[in-house]
């Protein structure tokens, strides 16, 4: 597991402004901030996949360097994941991508849900490196109900989840759920909360992107 605090980098002060109250009042910068840390966590993600010598013809000769064997499918767990995935997206600008609407289902009475699924997009996942984006990693339910959706559209050579942050339970769940994936973390939390959020955590990363959301009446 890689956890990007781990190492003091320019990568905390976006870090703080996400989680900062007052910042996240100005909703473009907190998207821009969720932007690059997405580049952040794939630029570290790329050292771990495979590569093979390439030669370039340049105007005055031949360099040699390592490509990518095979670019990664991106996956994009919408709606707060677009920001995120943004970043990843201009890293592997040639990578194909995959949406999943996975959500949290209207709470019931005791703060429990349900995930709910109502839109998938995916290209032939067979023999690629799989990553999977989503920003917040609370309890792990929505990553593993997408994971397994995605697995009829063929059986990725590599998983990867990455989230800006994720809570102890949610990393311990999806170590246990899907164990051979590897987790790219910006920051992890210690506790969930009644509600199951992230304490400290942030908020919800889809309304401040892009607005308060209402449930179905």
């Amino acid at each position: 597991m890689f956890i990007l605090t781990q190492q003091n980098t320019i990568a905390n002060h976006f870090l703080a402004e996400l989680r900062n109250k007052i910042v996240q009042k100005d909703r473009s910068r907190f998207r821009n901030n969720l932007e690059r840390l997405g580049e952040i966590l794939a630029y570290e993600l790329s050292k771990t996949l495979d590569f093979q010598p390439a030669k370039i013809n340049t105007p005055l000769g031949t360099a040699t360097t390592n490509l990518l064997i095979k670019q990664p499918t991106l996956v994009c767990v919408m709606r707060a994941g677009l920001p995120f995935y943004q970043g990843f997206q201009t890293v592997f600008s040639e990578a194909e991508s995959a949406f999943i609407g996975a959500f949290r289902g209207e709470p019931n009475a005791n703060h429990e849900f349900e995930i709910e699924m109502h839109y998938a997009a995916v290209p032939n996942l067979d023999g690629k490196p799989l990553i999977i984006i989503d920003p917040m990693l609370a309890t792990g339910k929505s990553i593993v109900s997408s994971y397994h959706s995605l697995l009829k559209y063929g059986t990725p050579s590599q998983v990867h989840i990455a989230a800006v942050i994720a809570s102890r339970t949610g990393v311990n769940y999806l170590e246990s759920s899907i164990p051979d994936a590897s987790l790219w973390i910006g920051d992890i939390d210690e506790e969930l909360n009644h509600k199951f959020y992230i304490v400290p955590g942030l908020g919800d990363a889809g309304d401040l992107a892009f607005g308060e959301k209402l449930y179905d009446k």
